[in-house]
């Protein structure tokens, strides 16, 4: 029998979630919650919160009593709350978590254009904040085929009516108030893009976020993939979709740095289980020793960006 360490014991607490949301509550005031008004970005983050803690429950992505996915979620959001003022940010945060909470349902199920229409109806929501989310569809069509084994002709088309569904009510009144120029130059600025490695403009904050949860997504990667043999063949297949969303948006962070803080909050979902499932699957003295360093380096990251953007500090 595998010894329960105090990683193991931390990430099977039944009072983990509810102390990691009081904390992250606290990051939240710190960040200006209250002067800044933030009243709709919070509200949106404890929608996305309870999706994850969905996503978790509907989907085992643990195979033992666990919060650590959606603690980690709130953990590495608290690090990056130097995001929590932009709306854009907090919308296609809760439609991505939305998004990935019925398209699993889909899984093996070809005959699903419903549940399809609703996920990517949720992308088209936030296309409407950031267009450069429609980059991803293509991959994910992949996805749908290869791991969820749920694409065909007639789920392609839900997909894309999903996506053009928001524009349904945007143009009428977009052309009701005369503003369709901006809705047209809202589809060309998906062709808008800067020279690749950009940096000059990422600030510390910024980095330190990017830095700490690709590092922790790699450990959560290599770990999984040694080891994804003892989880079922479904969930598999959901954590491959996350470490190939993983590697997509590393890799567009890279060459467009323009859109990190968005493509940030979209690294931290899909990072979450990988680096759960690897905190609480492991027994190991030296993945005890990480996970102490990582609550460490979270909290010593948590309070630098906190003194470099809070208001109230």
């Amino acid at each position: 029998m595998a010894i329960k360490r105090f990683q193991n014991k931390v990430a099977e607490g039944r009072y983990l979630l509810p102390s990691v949301a009081l904390y992250t509550l606290g990051v939240w005031y710190l960040e200006g919650l209250v002067p800044q008004k933030l009243y709709v970005q919070i509200v949106c983050f404890s929608v996305a919160t309870y999706l994850m803690v969905e996503l978790n429950n509907n989907n085992a992505l643990i195979r033992t009593y666990s919060r650590m996915v959606s603690s980690s979620f709130l953990l590495l959001s608290a690090m990056a709350a130097f995001l929590f003022p932009s709306l854009t940010v907090a919308i296609v945060q809760v439609c991505t978590v939305a998004f990935y909470t019925i398209i699993f349902r889909t899984y093996q199920d070809k005959l699903s254009p419903g549940l399809t229409f609703y996920a990517f109806f949720c992308l088209g929501i936030a296309s409407v904040v950031f267009i450069q989310i429609v980059f991803f569809v293509p991959f994910l069509w992949l996805m749908m085929t290869f791991y969820l084994m749920a694409f065909s002709p007639k789920m392609l088309i839900a997909s894309i009516i999903g996506i053009i569904a928001p524009y349904w009510f945007l143009a009428p009144a977009a052309a009701l108030t005369d503003n369709l120029d901006k809705l047209v130059a809202h589809f060309f600025a998906i062709a808008d893009f800067q020279p690749l490695f950009q940096y000059g403009e990422i600030k510390e904050t910024q980095l330190i976020a990017f830095a700490l949860t690709v590092l922790l997504a790699l450990l959560g990667i290599v770990h999984f993939l040694r080891k994804s043999y003892m989880d079922k063949i479904r969930t598999r297949m959901l954590y491959y979709i996350f470490i190939a969303m993983d590697v997509i948006l590393i890799a567009f962070i890279v060459l467009q740095p323009q859109h990190c803080d968005v493509l940030l909050t979209m690294l931290i979902i899909n990072s979450s289980p990988l680096i759960a499932h690897f905190f609480t699957l492991t027994h190991t003295k030296t993945t005890n020793f990480l996970f102490m360093l990582f609550i460490l380096a979270l909290l010593l990251a948590t309070a630098y960006n906190l003194w470099q953007t809070s208001p109230v500090l």
